[in-house]
């Protein structure tokens, strides 16, 4: 019984650790955000439906209303007095017409809004591309610029060192015919 709640309890503290890092990653704060614009955006949609696309239907329908459309299955019974003995019933088909369009109106809205960020993220993605591209580029040419001074550099080098090199062959071979004229003359003294 013991173990079972010290299970228990190691298994709360990591629920609360969990929820706590949840928290702190910002995913609820990015949510809060998105239900608020969803509020805002639902309060549009509702707007756009109310005050110009149902006024639009009513129109084209003579003046009824699509709220007030419906298939009548019983009618409501009034006595002399005015209260209701018996309640109608009816199948409201113009509500749920008004909430398919709702719906329509809702996705099409959600569809050219999620395609408008699309195409702003793919156009900044883009030029994004092409400024790393031309980064890429510039240090390529750069990289190629050094390599080329360094392989110039160094064949200037290796030209100094054989030009050093065949002025010092020139100077052992002119020290080497003095030498030898020296030995010659110190033959000939003998």
């Amino acid at each position: 019984m013991k173990k079972k709640i010290e299970k228990l309890q190691k298994e709360n503290v990591k629920f609360w650790t969990d929820f706590k890092g949840f928290i702190a990653r910002g995913s609820v704060l990015d949510l809060a955000v998105a239900v608020v614009i969803a509020a805002a955006f639902n309060a549009i949609v509702n707007g756009l439906v109310d005050y110009i696309i149902t006024p639009f239907i009513t129109y084209m329908t003579s003046g009824v209303s699509i709220h007030e459309w419906e298939y009548i299955l019983r009618d409501e019974v009034v006595n002399a007095e005015g209260v209701v003995e018996v309640t109608k019933i009816s199948i409201q088909y113009g509500l749920w017409l008004q909430t398919i369009v709702d719906f329509i109106i809702i996705a099409l809205s959600i569809f050219v809004a999620v395609r408008i960020i699309r195409n702003i993220q793919r156009k900044l993605n883009e030029q994004e591309l092409a400024e790393k591209a031309k980064k890429e580029a510039e240090a390529k040419a750069e990289a190629e610029a050094k390599a080329k001074k360094e392989a110039e550099e160094a064949e200037a080098k290796r030209i100094a060192e054989e030009n050093a090199r065949k002025e010092m062959r020139a100077d052992i071979g002119v020290t080497a015919d003095l030498l030898t004229e020296i030995r010659d003359l110190l033959r000939e003294k003998k």
